[in-house]
Parts: C-alpha cells; structure tokens; sequence
C-alpha cells in the first residue's frame, strides 16, 4: 500500500526530520490525554491512565514530571534517637543540602575519634610497657594480668567509640543533587517494602556488631518521590493493602517508614513522619480499572482526571507528519540504527495503516510499530547500508511477526 503523495510530504530522509526536545511535544496521536495531563502537571492533580498496551502511558507519566515545577523538593536524613533507638529521627534540609551535612559530620566525627584513638593506643603501649618493667624487676605475673585485663578494657572501650561515630552519621534517604527538574519514580511492579519504604533486616543484633536502627532505614518510592511524579503502572499487580496504603499517604502527605517483613529485626522500628507529596499517576489496561480500589478510585475522581488513550488517528496530512516525526524519534532515541529513506517511511505509514485494521487510521500502538523500525534498522546496519530503504523493512516484517504467527506458521507447514 503506497500513501497519496498529497499528504505524504517531500524529503530525502528522516535526517531531516525535526524531533521536538520535550516529551509532552513527542507524544503522538492523544492529543486530548495531552490536554488533559497538563492541566493536572499545572495543577498537580491525580491522574488514572487507562488504555492498550503501547499507546503511550508511560510517555505521558514522565512528560508530566519534566514539566513540573521543581519548587517542593527537599532532602531528607535520618538520625539515631538518643532517647529511643528504634523511632529514628527524620531531618528535612533544602534539595542538594543533604550531602555537605554529611560530609561536614562525617568529618567531626573522624576528628573526634582519631583524638580518642590517639589516646587508647598510646595509653594502651603505657600500660603493656609499665607491666613488662614490674614484670620484670619483681618477677611477679599479676602485673602482666593486671596489664592485660586493663588493655582488654581500653580496646572494649575503643570498640564503643567506634560504634558511636558510625551511630552519630546520618544516612540520606532521599537526596536530590539536580533540583532543575521534578524526580520521575516509576514504581510499577514494586512489593510493598519498595513502594512505601522499609527497615533492612539485621543479622547482628547484639555484641557491638548491630547496625545502628537509622541506617536500617530504606526510603520507599513514595518518599523518593516528594515534589515530582509517582508513576504505577499494571494496576492489576498491586495489592489492596498497597492501595489503601496509597491513598493514606494521598491524604496525609507524609508516612514514616516502618519494617514491612515479618520476623526481621526491623519490624519494632519506626521512623519519624517522612514528607511524600507527591503527583500520582496510576495507569492500566481497561480491564485492569476493575481492580482498583474503591476508595483510591473516588478519590481520584474527586480531586483529579481521568484518561483514556486512543488507539488510531486518522490518515491525513497532519496526522502523517506527526507519524514521521515518531518514526525520526525512534531513530534517536534507539541511536543505534541508521536513519529511513522517503521509501522506508512510506512502508513503515503503510504497516501503520494496516495495524490499524482500518483503510483511513493509523494505529496508535507506536510501541509494536517502534519494534519494526528498529528490526528494519538492525537489517540495515548488517547489510552496511544506509538509509534504510524499503526492502529492509519489508524483510523486517518476517522478523517482527509474534511468538504465535510463527508458531500457526510452522503448523501450516506440518499440515
């Protein structure tokens, strides 16, 4: 199938092709979920995402984040509790503070220990010198116990020293060294400890060996997330109990972290309230809507959008420039295959026509369309041609077809 040359514009190769620098301007064909998603970019509004594999979701999560104001991010550091070791304390600082507070105590801290240091060792030569001599002069063996035991004691006290610098160093949970741009985490798939955050397990519990409770600490993608996007996709992968969990943070804006695994160490420790005001976008296949929770899905309806993703656009002038300007994006984005020749492009419109499973759209599944561009270019590259003509991405077709085709393919040849 050839496109009318009346919308198909003229030039040599994708090479000349303007490719937008931001992602909200490279998403083709959702001109709508567009609209939509930078009102709640503006406005920070909950956004739920639904639509077919490959039309664009993901895209439009991270757009968002590239477009927010980066003016709530901050860092945070936990500190031991004096008073009660296993309710860590929580200090918020402004973003890309957190590193120099950390250098600057990691630095008192050495000071202070080489000086005590200095002393134990010099106090412990003393000692093991003094008992030698009276050793010595009255050939008596209690001074070289007596030496012994309080040199044993010196070095039990050089062992708490220690512990006590690496208790008095904060960890940074969530440090931010570039504050131009809102922090995208995309938490899709994550279990229940990575999202909302957790408390290592520590196999040294006692003895002087036992890791300090707030450097068990391990920030959540909720907490990473502060001031920028938390973006989850495959709703269908996540639990009520993370759901509900979800909207509690939604409400509050704040949720310390806590140990998650039953039978760890952790488990009695709990830090202070760490901030997590974040943007959530939560997107899915349609059928993954119905496993939503009730409440999170009110409350989305309540204080946010919702968004549904096309599936094709029509062929028209418009509408193909954009599609060429996605075949030139993949070209950069993938940096690895040569760029598609005026007739490379054309059959690349055509398959997109013919995906659409209707003479007059394109389809909007870019993701799989993405994939034959980049088989078209990989033949290309080992044929050591360039551009890639339309033969190459004719031969790609055989190379793209799914497990299933060529599985029907080898059955018809049995048969």
């Amino acid at each position: 199938m050839k496109l009318s040359e009346k919308i198909l514009p003229d030039f040599k190769d994708t090479s000349s092709v303007d490719v937008p620098s931001g992602l909200m301007d490279q998403i083709i064909g959702q001109d709508h979920a567009v609209e939509i998603v930078r009102l709640a970019a503006l406005q920070r509004r909950l956004l739920l995402i639904a639509g077919e594999p490959g039309t664009g979701k993901s895209l439009l999560g991270q757009a968002v984040a590239e477009i927010m104001t980066a003016d709530h991010l901050v860092d945070v550091l936990a500190y031991e509790n004096s008073e009660n070791r296993n309710l860590p304390v929580i200090r918020i600082v402004p973003a890309g503070g957190a590193s120099a507070i950390l250098e600057k105590e990691r630095e008192r801290s050495k000071f202070s220990l080489l000086s005590e240091l200095y002393l134990i060792n010099f106090s412990s030569a003393a000692l093991i010198a003094c008992g030698l001599f009276y050793f010595i002069r009255d050939s008596d063996y209690m001074w070289i116990a007596g030496s012994a035991f309080s040199v044993y004691l010196l070095w039990k006290l050089r062992k708490w020293l220690l512990g006590r610098v690496k208790n008095q160093v904060p960890k940074i949970l969530a440090g931010h060294s570039d504050s131009s741009s809102a922090p995208f985490v995309d938490a899709t798939g994550s279990q229940e400890g990575a999202l909302l955050g957790d408390v290592r397990h520590d196999p040294f519990q006692s003895g002087g060996m036992e890791t300090p409770p707030h450097m068990l600490l391990e920030a959540g993608a909720v907490h990473r997330a502060h001031g920028g996007v938390l973006y989850i996709d495959e709703l269908s992968m996540l639990s009520h109990e993370s759901q509900q969990s979800l909207l509690t943070a939604i409400q509050t804006k704040v949720m310390p972290v806590t140990g998650r695994s039953p039978g760890s160490s952790g488990t009695m420790i709990r830090s202070f309230p760490i901030p997590c005001d974040f943007l959530l976008i939560l997107a899915g296949n349609m059928e993954d809507i119905e496993k939503l929770h009730p409440a999170l899905r009110s409350r989305i309806k309540g204080y946010g959008y919702e968004v549904y993703t096309k599936t094709s656009m029509p062929v028209n002038e418009e509408n193909t420039a954009r599609m060429i300007q996605f075949i030139a994006q993949e070209i950069n984005r993938d940096g690895k295959i040569p760029h598609f020749s005026y007739e490379a492009v054309n059959e690349i419109l055509a398959q997109a026509v013919l995906r659409s499973d209707n003479p007059d759209s394109y389809t909007l599944r870019l993701r799989e369309l993405g994939g034959l561009i980049r088989i078209s270019g990989d033949i290309a590259v080992k044929e050591g041609q360039s551009p890639v003509s339309a033969w190459h991405v004719r031969s790609a077709l055989k190379y793209a077809r799914s497990i299933e085709e060529q599985k029907d393919e080898e059955r018809y040849i049995r048969e």
